[in-house]
């Protein structure tokens, strides 16, 4: 070859990359070669429009048409097992809501403000003299009542009083060259361990500042957040996670926990069966518990020992549940303790049916709303960046992507 390189082995420039074997696992996913993905001669011109476009219409039709037939066979087949399934909870199958128990539910227990929700949200200002976390916290209910709450952290490098400069000047360039890049969210605390904060917090709150009977909160209820990463080397930081989790299923038990995102197709596919206003009880939360506890604690470690006798007393109490609000929205799952699911699953149903197109209960996008707009990234970065224009460097420290237009 030119230049003195020799050709490599399985390394075609024309035809592009010939792996040993090829890639079995992306071919079989995706349905084409994986040469093909390195060969520039296979990319579809920016220009062709139309042919994108048709492309995608047919592989949409397609996937749905598959995803149809694959509702039938889980109605058939798979609604009828969940009863006798291994592990099933006692009041485990599927469910019909009927209108005028949600009609019930609206008047006498959400509009009523019987029900508070709590969503949280949480932003990073990342420059080299400080980066900046800010944790924003709401409550609502319908009742009109909402309050909001928000927690700052402040890192900084550079200490104000230097005894040795030079040692001082070495110290921050140390401790600056191990954090990420500037104006990554990373750069303060590790994204679990910010994320589990603010799950706590949201978790905290919503225990401590609502009065309602009811309280909703986004997640589970038991979060991976706050079962791992940072929390999960920390016995002391661990101990009040579980206790808190405890309060709401040994103690106050009236909860419905619901996640945007869950790791869970296998359930979203079985919940993708569902009609509308049906919802399935699936398992347990002893699952769940059992499968993180496989590789996440050290044998013998007392933070296993707290998670062991954690899962015995809270795992049995709790039900994974689906729903689905409207035949055009998609399933979610739901936690609720086990006795108190079907008016769980009623009280989501009811909430979520306020919004056809999305099917999610809109006390938790209440929430939300109310916490991004008072505490959001918009407002918190524009006060930051007033702050650095008071302090007379409006330019200096903010990133790139700040003064991007």
């Amino acid at each position: 070859m030119k230049n003195g390189m020799e050709k490599e082995p399985g390394l075609d420039r024309a035809a592009g990359f010939r792996g040993p074997g090829g890639f079995p696992e992306f071919e079989a996913a995706f349905g084409e070669p994986f040469e093909d993905l390195l060969n520039p001669d296979k990319l579809t011109p920016g220009d062709d429009l139309t042919l994108t476009y048709r492309k995608l219409e047919e592989k949409v039709a397609e996937s749905i048409q598959l995803e149809n037939g694959l509702r039938k066979t889980i109605r058939a087949r798979i609604f009828p097992a969940l009863k006798t399934a291994k592990g099933a909870p006692k009041n485990a199958g599927v469910y019909q809501a009927q209108l005028r128990d949600l009609e019930q539910i609206h008047r006498g227990l959400l509009f009523n403000g019987g029900v508070t929700a709590c969503d949280g949200n949480s932003v990073v200002h990342d420059t080299l003299p400080l980066t900046i976390t800010q944790i924003g916290l709401c409550l609502v209910s319908y009742s009109g009542a909402q309050n909001a709450w928000l927690h700052q952290l402040f890192r900084r490098d550079l200490a104000s009083r230097m005894d040795d400069p030079v040692e001082e000047v070495l110290a921050v360039l140390e401790r600056r060259e191990k954090r990420e890049a500037q104006g990554y969210e990373g750069n303060d605390l590790s994204d679990l361990a910010r994320r589990g904060l603010m799950t706590y917090l949201e978790r905290a709150v919503l225990r401590e500042k609502a009065s309602s009977n009811w309280r909703m909160g986004h997640g589970s209820v038991a979060p991976y957040e706050l079962l791992t990463g940072l929390w999960s080397s920390q016995r002391q930081a661990i101990r009040r996670s579980l206790d808190l989790i405890r309060w709401y299923v040994l103690e106050h038990k009236k909860f419905v926990f619901v996640p945007s995102a869950p790791r869970k197709r296998l359930w979203l596919t079985i919940g993708n069966a569902l009609r509308p206003l049906e919802y399935a009880i699936i398992q347990t939360l002893e699952r769940e518990l059992e499968d993180l506890m496989g590789g996440n604690y050290r044998e013998g470690s007392g933070v296993r020992q707290e998670m062991e006798k954690f899962q015995q007393e809270v795992g049995p109490q709790v039900v994974v549940g689906l729903y689905r609000a409207w035949e055009a929205a998609p399933p979610y799952l739901f936690y609720a303790r086990t006795d108190y699911a079907d008016l769980a699953a009623h009280i989501v149903l009811a909430d979520s049916v306020l919004q056809e197109h999305r099917g999610f209960p809109m006390l938790i996008d209440l929430a939300d709303q109310v916490c991004k707009t008072n505490l959001g990234a918009d407002s918190f970065t524009s006060s930051v960046q007033m702050a650095y224009a008071n302090a007379g460097e409006p330019y200096r420290y903010l990133g790139e992507r700040e003064t991007r237009r």
